[in-house]
Formats: C-alpha cells, structure tokens, sequence
C-alpha cells in the first residue's frame, strides 16, 4: 500500500461533515466499512461536501471510547465489514444473513458477539488460503510487523487472561515483558496473533479501497491523532521507556486538563505522559513512525490536544481530578522539525486548540502553518452585560488559517445546545443569526458557511438538526450513551444534504 501523504494542505475554501464510522447505519449492529460508508461518501458528493471527518480508528477497550484505543496503529477490527468478506470469499451467505435486533443507539458488547465470531472465520479461511491472497497478507504482516507483532501479542494475551490491564492483572513475568515468557505466548497463543495479524489486514484492506473510492470523489479523509496512548494500550506495554511508567509498569503521572468550559474540575483522562527526553534520544523515531502511518489513512490529520505538544498538564499518581496538576514543558517545535524533516515537508495538520491556549502555544501553530478550531458554541457570551462582539469563535471573526465547527464530537448537538441556554443567550444567539427558535441550527449552519474560515465542519447530528439525545459523548464520564449514537438508513438519502450543498456553491465552497 504506497503511501498518500502530500505535504501541500490545500486551502481552498471547503466544507466537511463529522462522522464517525460507528455511527453508520449497519445490520450487525455497528456502522462499519461495507455498504453504508460508500453510500456516506456519495451523500457527500451530492451535497458538495470535499472532507469526511471521523474520530480515531483504532481498536477500542473500556468504555468504547475512540480516544483510549489499544493500539496507536491498529485499526478497529468491530469496523471490518462481514458482507465485504463473503463478496471477497472468506465468508458464507448464511454468515452474513444473520443480524443484529434492531436498535436506535450501537450496543458494542452485543455487536462484539455477534460479528467477532464471523471475523474470526473468515481471518482463519484467510490463513488457510494459498496463492495472492496468502501472499498479500504475508507481505502486510511483514511490512507492518513493527507494530503489529507486539500489537497482536497483546491482543491475544488480553483474551487469554480475561483482562487488558496489563500493569495490574498480568503476571509479573509478562508485565515486566521478560523475554522467556513472551516466547512461551508467542508459541502457546500462536493461532490467535495469527487470527489477530489476519484481522488487521481486512481492516487495513477495507479502509483502503473506502479511501480510494473517497478521493476518487474529491472527497478527503480527516483523521484524528489522540496525542496520548491508553494506560492498557500495547503501546504503553511495549513502549514504556518512552512513557513515565516504572518497570513494573506503575504510572508516575497521569495526563489531562484544568477546570475549563468542558468541566468545573478538569478532566483526569488517566493516560501515561511522554518521557520526551527518551524520545528526543531516539530523534522521535515513534513520533515520526507514527505521522507516517496516519498520512498513508489520512489525507490530513487533526491532532486532539495539540497543546500537549507546548506543555502536558501532569497530575500526581493518586488524584482524583485534574485540578491539582501542574504544566509540564514538551518539545514543541523540536519534534515537527524533525517529523517535517523526516516526512519531507509540511504536514497536513488541524491542530484542536481549544481550553488554555498560551502565546506559547499559537505561536507553535501559527509558526508551522497549522489552521485551529473555532467552535461556534463557544461563541456567545456576555462581558459586563454586552455582548462579546470580539469573541474569537463568532462566524465573523473567524480567521481564514481556521477550521470552524458548529460542535465536535464532545459538544452537545446545535440543537441540543440551544435548547439549554438560558433566554438571555438565546435572545444574543436570535439577534446575531435574525432567526427564530427553529430556524437557529441552519442559521448557524450558514453564518459559519460564510466566514473567513477555510474550512466548516458540522457534526452529522447537526445536518440532521438532530437534540440532546443525539449527542456522541460528554467529556470527563464514561459509558452510559457516550460513542453510541447511531444514523438511520433513511438518513443517508436525507434532503438535507441539498441545503448543505446550496450553501455551498453559494459561499464558493463546492469544488466538486
């Protein structure tokens, strides 16, 4: 698989939609990446719309949430399409006739056990297979074994187990990675790093024909780059010298954020921070490794937390919020130099800048030319009583190096949103848009459309006009309903897109 990556981010003026894969409509129980992702693509061209935006596609754990996966590299295997394996010949018809019941949110534990059965299959037909197929995977699973042995390995071990938490559950042996003890795994769990390797190369497979048939439309592909790997992630098992883990694999610290318009008292997200002078010792080999992986998925790349890369709020082993933390210096522009140097030339780069945002930090962005985010629901505030006519966020002083967003995946819907303002604001929000109550989502929709901003990108909930109940997450919790809203199969013929394509042309963001 060549790589994709062009170093020269294309600026013209665009629209986008955010979607996750997850959030297709699917007959097993999880949107994946068969039928309904290539009908997405082609809403999306019928709507004028150049750029898909997803969340982070690797394989998730506790809580289903994209933002913790296992695997910094890895995709999800509960996203490989069923009926694309029995249209490749891994599968039967009577495999992909069974589905799952019919509900309005995805139900991960349920599609887990109704579609791993059937991918672990078609992964052993593939093992037993000879010729090209057998050779095509023969040569991923060489090419990407630098990730992939140690990913695969740990996968295999987890289930073996019953338990992710390698630094807690793991036998001492196998936690502390002694290398009699992987060797035995490597023999005793062959079959299932094999199962696991073979899963990956679907994964991989599938993504990259969705991919082809994406750009084949003008249509780009936005990913996402969590800054942090998860605490049982096989990153962090195999890699902890480049994490402040001990030996015994105990967190000397843990990553997050102070109190801001998210939470009260911060966020504690628990992952282990970088130990950037082991990294700057390695001239960020993984940093650069693993840019390199995301502009072969991605045509650009949206880094979560980018001013991670300025300083990392670092909170003490044993908190339980954020609020007692300190900020950590990180290298900053010493590792773009060298991802830059290393890739050959700028990178395709949204940089998610929202919370405490620094001098330090702009100036990081502004320097490497990376377009930030304005989010329109933190637009409209009050100062003294007056309105913030300044507000950086409001559709007209958007900066035209910007990306703006009705909402991300962590917001409310537009709707949502507006529901639960009190009537002042709503009052401030009516007057800027001249609107009434129902007409504020579209409204909204078009003042962004007609900002400076580069880019627009709105939720997929918000094209819908979607409320609270549609909302993909709410920082800081997890479980309940978060990462679970799923489209209707109706919703991929929705008139809507007609009006997100007259925008469109009309505020000279069409270009297909």
């Amino acid at each position: 698989m060549s790589s994709v990556y062009n170093s020269d981010m294309d600026r013209t003026r665009k629209t986008g939609i955010l979607l996750h894969i997850t959030s297709l409509p699917s007959e097993y129980g999880v949107g994946d990446l068969g039928d309904s992702a290539f009908s997405f693509v082609d809403l999306l061209s019928e709507g004028k719309v150049s750029l898909w935006q997803m969340l982070p596609l690797g394989p998730t754990g506790y809580g289903d949430s994209p933002y913790a996966a296992r695997s910094a590299f890895a995709g999800n295997e509960i996203m490989i399409s069923p009926r694309s394996l029995y249209i490749d010949g891994y599968l039967d018809i009577s495999d992909v006739l069974v589905k799952a019941p019919a509900a309005d949110r995805v139900d991960y534990g349920a599609a887990k056990a109704l579609k791993m059965p059937l991918l672990r299959k078609a992964a052993a037909a593939l093992l037993s297979s000879k010729g090209a197929d057998m050779k095509a995977f023969e040569s991923f699973a060489e090419n990407e074994a630098w990730w992939l042995d140690d990913y695969a390995l740990f996968q295999a071990i987890t289930d073996d187990i019953g338990d992710s938490r390698w630094f807690s559950q793991w036998p001492a042996e196998l936690r502390r990675r002694d290398a009699g003890a992987l060797e035995r795994k490597r023999k005793e769990l062959k079959r299932e790093i094999d199962i696991y390797k073979a899963l990956q190369y679907f994964f991989r497979r599938q993504y990259m024909k969705l991919k082809e048939y994406a750009n084949g439309k003008g249509i780009g592909i936005i990913g996402d780059i969590p800054i942090f790997v998860a605490p049982d992630s096989s990153d962090a098992w195999a890699e902890r010298r480049l994490l402040l883990i001990d030996e015994d694999g105990q967190q000397e610290a843990s990553s997050g954020v102070p109190p801001d318009a998210f939470s009260a008292t911060g966020q504690l997200w628990g992952n282990p921070l970088y130990r950037w002078e082991e990294h700057e010792k390695t001239g960020f080999d993984w940093w650069i490794r693993r840019f390199r992986e995301n502009l072969r998925l991605f045509d650009i790349v949206r880094i979560d937390h980018f001013r991670g890369f300025e300083a990392c709020w670092t909170v003490p082993e044993g908190e339980t919020t954020a609020m007692n933390g300190k900020w950590v210096k990180s290298p900053g522009q010493k590792l773009f130099d060298a991802v830059k140097a290393a890739l050959g030339g700028d990178l395709p780069i949204i940089a998610e800048d929202l919370g405490v945002i620094t001098p330090e930090v702009e100036e990081l962005r502004d320097r490497n030319g990376f377009p930030g985010m304005k989010i329109a629901q933190f637009a409209f505030a009050f100062d003294n009583g007056k309105w913030q006519t300044g507000n950086p966020y409001l559709p007209h002083n958007c900066q035209q190096l910007s990306v703006a967003y009705t909402g991300t995946h962590d917001n409310n819907t537009a709707q949502g949103w507006y529901d639960e303002l009190d009537d002042g604001m709503r009052d401030y929000v009516r007057r800027y848009l001249e609107c009434s109550d129902g007409e504020v989502v579209w409204k909204l929709i078009r003042a962004l459309m007609a900002s400076n901003a580069m880019w627009v990108i709105f939720p997929m909930q918000d094209v819908l006009g979607l409320g609270a109940d549609a909302r993909m997450n709410v920082p800081s919790t997890c479980g309940g309903s978060n990462w679970s809203w799923k489209m209707g199969k109706e919703d991929l013929s929705t008139p809507s897109i007609n009006t997100i394509r007259y925008y469109s042309e009309l505020y000279g963001r069409a270009e297909l």
